[in-house]
Parts: structure tokens; C-alpha cells; sequence
């Protein structure tokens, strides 16, 4: 059977519901879905969750989808960037779990893995500790330490993008894009994905496959693509 959908809403047809948790890969504005959030716009679904490393940026990437009110919470590590979930954030609006950048990156990893928690020294004695199971381990210098239990994410969906696939899913993914793309991608129930380019089965190394095919369920061509830019600087021309 075909992965390839012709377009981000079909290949969304029947998987996006009202109050499920989807796992985004990307990071800032680098390697996101963008097609598939927009589809997830159009639907028209909510109470949703994501589990994204950020939320974009005002009117890009998660930040689309605060704008119309679809997201009910966000398990993230960074928000700055987004004026809009920090209005919400602060009027009581949206619901916030803050997670530690690797921390998040190892719940997906733990959670496409089939593991349900793990232990981590990151976060004891802060905030991100509260509430949770707290052990003492020896660590690898043999002394006694305390850690905290994380729990690993099961999503419902993963959304991801890609830089190439073949026809039967293997992926690979291109620099920063990595960092939370191929965890997203194996901690969803469902995995769809975007890509911009699609070559035959066959024709990728097989030891540059970052995300072997039989994680991935569904795949589109979103390409061709704008680069977005979180922060535009520039300098005054200097006189000659």
C-alpha cells in the first residue's frame, strides 16, 4: 500500500480529532510541518495538545494554531518567541508543562521506544521536580544521587518533516532538523510526515536513513518551501 497522500488534509483524514496529543518535530522555525499544521488549522480541531520543543513565533509553526484557539496545552521546553502563547499563558488561557530541552527529547525517545518513565538528575531541585517520584541512584562515579522520574510521551499523532524520502518511508532528515524530528516521529501512534523531495525505494544509502520506513504511516511532498526567519537583523550601510 502507498504512504504518499496528495495533500496535507488528506493524509489527515481520519487521524486528526478534537483533545488528542500530538508530538511536532522542529525546532524555532527550522524543520517544521508546516503544511500539516496548516491542515490541523483548517480542520477545524480542539483541545489539542502538542509536545513541541517551542511554539513557534507568532502566526508560524504551534503559533498559527494559538492564534485560533485549537491548543489546549503545550509540553514545551522554549517559549519565548511567541507573544501570543505568552499572553495566554499568563491570562490563564493555555495550559503549560515546561520540560528541560533533552528531557523532552528523551520522554519522545523513551515513548516511540515502548518505555513508560526513566530517571534523570535534570530538574532536581527546581520547580520541573515538583510532584514527581524522586530516587537515589549511584551514579557513574559510584555516589549517591537524586533523580527524578520522567514519564515517556505516547502521542496519538507525530507530525515531522523530512528533507528526502523513499517510496516506502525511510527517512532522513537534514542538520538542526534532527534534534526533534526523529523522536517526534517514533512516539506517535500515527506518523505522518512531510518531505520536500521523494526519490525511488532503493535509491538512499542505507547508513544515511536517520528514520527507517516502518515508522512512518503517512507522507506527503510539501516542497516548495519559504525560509522563515525568527529574527531579522541588519546593519546601517556604512559610508564609503
Amino acid at each position: 500500500m502507498s504512504k504518499l497522500f496528495p495533500d496535507a488534509a488528506s493524509a489527515l483524514e481520519g487521524v486528526i480529532k478534537n483533545d488528542i496529543l500530538i508530538a511536532a518535530g522542529g525546532f524555532g522555525l527550522c524543520g517544521i510541518p508546516e503544511r500539516l499544521l496548516d491542515a490541523i488549522r483548517d480542520s477545524g480541531a480542539t483541545g489539542l495538545t502538542f509536545a513541541s520543543n517551542n511554539a513557534g513565533i507568532d502566526n508560524e509553526g504551534i503559533g498559527k494554531l494559538l492564534r485560533t484557539r485549537q491548543v489546549k496545552k503545550m509540553i514545551s521546553s522554549y517559549v519565548g518567541e511567541n507573544k501570543e502563547f505568552e499572553r495566554q499563558f499568563l491570562a490563564g488561557e493555555l495550559e503549560v508543562e515546561f520540560c528541560p530541552q533533552g528531557t523532552l527529547a528523551e520522554r519522545m525517545r523513551a515513548g516511540g521506544a515502548g518505555i513508560p518513565g526513566f530517571y534523570t538528575k535534570t530538574g532536581v531541585g527546581t520547580q520541573v521536580a515538583e510532584g514527581k517520584e524522586h530516587k537515589v541512584f549511584a551514579d557513574r562515579d559510584g555516589i549517591d544521587s537524586t533523580y527524578i522520574m520522567e514519564r515517556g510521551i505516547f502521542a496519538d499523532l507525530a507530525i515531522v518533516k523530512a528533507w528526502k524520502a523513499d517510496e516506502t518511508g525511510n527517512l532522513m532528515f537534514r542538520k538542526t532538523a534532527r534534534n526533534f524530528n526523529q523522536p517526534a516521529a517514533t512516539c506517535g501512534k500515527i506518523c505522518v510526515v512531510e518531505v520536500e523531495e521523494i526519490v525511488p525505494a532503493g535509491s538512499l544509502d542505507p547508513d544515511a536513513i536517520h528514520l527507517p520506513g516502518v515508522f512512518v504511516n503517512r507522507m506527503i511532498v510539501g516542497a516548495p518551501y519559504d525560509k522563515q526567519i525568527e529574527f531579522r537583523t541588519t546593519r546601517e550601510r556604512e559610508t564609503a
